[in-house]
């Protein structure tokens, strides 16, 4: 009588064509399918649990071996990675200043560290649309990047892990950190990993594997940008953005070529604003020229998601930038290899929360350590592992004994560093693009960070949340974005099977909707479905009802790319990205 039971439960569950079936929207307990299954975990302990092999979050764990091996300590470190392999999910420019790294690994040459292309040529430039008018870079100002390396990130952090295991590190790819554990009195305990073997309708599957738990004296929270645990530390402990404004972000998009040798100029960093983006929306491009053997290009465009026309597609405008004139002389005759995309922190200063609570602390760009107008974040990400780790260490000298430790020295260990004093100079750069517009927000970036040196006794506010500023679609006309030409410029999807992207089929989405109804009732009524376009993976797709009457929302999450643009851009934040099984998302491959 009971399989019968399931069995029919199973079928409604599978008929009723539900676009959520995640638990953390339709709780198990209230599942009669998860009656009989065995939830016990299995737990482990170690002294500091660090969520993400990224910059920061192995910057933290080195630095942790360096200073045991120094006192003749024992501490015992493991990272969570949810990408397959160290560096799997890590795209960014890259143009590293090795700041941070000097303090990490005064030796990294002699390690062998994949950072070989020093920066030899700079250049800045207003795009007209037909046209290029050359701006100065003066030593000082943000662009400047005398003493830099062109890199591919993902090698680096590679590269990083590596280090990081010859000194004892324990690294887990292909695990990722699902929900946070609090002790009884709301510090944190440490991390569960997801669950494995979850079907699509929500029921287990014969092969369901429960996570198990770790549980350490600090966690280290180091997800990049829009973690969806750090979301988690947000809601459990709301004291930590008290003080600070609303985070905002742009949206990254990257690809690399081969071009021809004619075309290729090692070392030259090539930073571009202006055209296609209209004269409302902030952003920029870049392209970094690899002396790696073969003449490989980085290429990328940058779109602050504060932008109100919801027809704006974020890819077709970086496919579009590509055609200009003077970007295309690079492009012609290569071939494009790799491709993705990425959220950034763009709130500065002024948006830092508050860095550590009872048994936990947040590092790089989880926390908002990101330069705007430098365009980098490495290097703050890798100062913040590292001071976070001296406090930790500092924490658990003067508490040996504590199962719990709250590094608060870390805070003002960062304030009194290097990277802050960084970004307080730059702290009205992104903000004052929305208060002067383009041309006064570049004129006001280089009299702040130039003449006054950061000096200025005001600090500028931003906009606010980024979902907030999109407008209705009826404010707008559609975008006529030229057609690709499979040469310089191509569809998304061709463009998404660059990224090597995968998931398990058979498994509930890791987008959920709080509400089914609402993207259809709201999004698509009033706002023309926007996700369907500043989604960089082709996600979001609004289809017909099989009656013919009305549209649905589809959500092809095998094509996700863990970006996070949905969750922040999401007019009715009704979207929550959930961690994936792990090891699944993009293989970027030295991106």
């Amino acid at each position: 009588m009971r399989n019968k039971l399931l069995q029919s439960l199973h079928r409604s569950f599978s008929t009723q064509a539900k676009i959520t079936t995640h638990y953390s929207v339709y709780p198990r307990e209230n599942d009669v399918r998860w009656k009989e299954v065995d939830m016990e975990r299995v737990a482990d302990e170690t002294d500091v649990l660090i969520v993400g092999a990224g910059p920061a979050g192995l910057s933290a764990a080195i630095r942790l071996k360096q200073l045991a091996t120094q006192k003749g300590a024992d501490i015992r470190v493991c990272v969570l990675e949810k990408a397959a392999e160290v560096g799997g999910h890590i795209l960014s420019g890259a143009c590293l200043e090795p700041t941070a790294l000097n303090e990490l690994l005064p030796d990294w040459k002699d390690r062998g560290a994949p950072i070989t292309t020093e920066v030899s040529q700079d250049r800045f430039s207003f795009l007209l649309k037909n046209s290029r008018i050359p701006v100065p870079i003066p030593p000082g100002f943000p662009m400047h990047n005398k003493g830099n390396y062109i890199v591919r990130l993902g090698n680096v952090v590679k590269w990083l892990g590596e280090q990081a295991e010859e000194m004892g590190v324990e690294i887990y790819p292909g695990y990722a950190g699902s929900e946070i554990l609090f002790h009884d009195d709301g510090s944190i305990k440490g991390v569960a990993t997801n669950d494995m073997g979850v079907a699509k309708d929500g029921s287990p599957k014969d092969s369901f594997e429960r996570g198990m738990e770790l549980h350490a004296k600090v966690t280290v929270f180091a997800e990049g940008c829009h973690g969806s645990l750090t979301k988690q530390l947000y809601s459990q402990f709301p004291q930590l953005r008290e003080d600070c404004q609303p985070q905002t972000y742009a949206i990254g998009l990257k690809e690399l070529w081969e071009v021809e040798e004619g075309n290729h100029k090692p070392g030259l960093v090539d930073h571009t604003v202006g055209w296609p983006l209209s004269k409302d929306v902030y952003g920029g491009s870049f392209m970094y020229h690899l002396d790696e053997g073969a003449p490989l290009v980085a290429l990328g465009f940058v779109i602050g998601l504060d932008y109100n026309n919801p027809y704006l597609n974020p890819f077709k405008e970086f496919q579009q930038w590509k055609t200009h004139p003077y970007i295309s002389q690079f492009l012609t005759g290569g071939k494009r290899l790799a491709y993705g995309a990425r959220a950034l922190n763009e709130g500065g200063l002024q948006s830092l929360p508050h860095l550590s609570m009872p048994g936990g602390v947040l590092v790089g760009c989880g926390a908002g350590f990101m330069n705007v107008p430098k365009v980098k974040g490495s290097h703050l990400a890798m100062k913040s592992g590292l001071e976070a780790a001296e406090a930790i260490v500092e924490q658990m000298e003067e508490q040996p004994d504590a199962n719990t430790l709250h590094a608060r020295n870390y805070e003002e260990r960062m304030k009194a560093s290097w990277a802050w004093r960084e970004l307080s100079v730059v702290r009205n750069a992104r903000p004052s693009f929305s208060k002067l517009g383009r041309m006064g927000g570049i004129l006001y970036t280089g009299l702040s960070t130039w003449i006054m040196r950061g000096k200025e006794p005001w600090t500028l506010s931003h906009h606010g949340k980024d979902n907030e500023c999109l407008k209705p679609s009826t404010s707008f006309k559609e975008i006529d974005y030229p057609k690709p030409d499979n040469k310089l410029t191509f569809d998304l999807l061709s463009s998404v099977a660059l990224t090597g992207t995968n998931h398990e089929h058979d498994q509930p989405a890791h987008l959920t909707l709080k509400d089914d109804s609402v993207p259809v009732n709201h999004n698509l009524a009033l706002y023309d479905g926007p996700e369907q376009r500043f989604c960089p993976a082709g996600v979001y797709e609004y289809v017909p009802l099989e009656t013919g009457e009305g549209m649905r929302l589809q959500i092809n999450a095998q094509n996700c790319i863990h970006c996070k643009t949905c969750d922040i851009k999401d007019v009715s934040q009704n979207i929550n990205w959930v961690t994936p099984e792990g090891g699944g998302g993009p293989a970027y491959s030295g991106m």
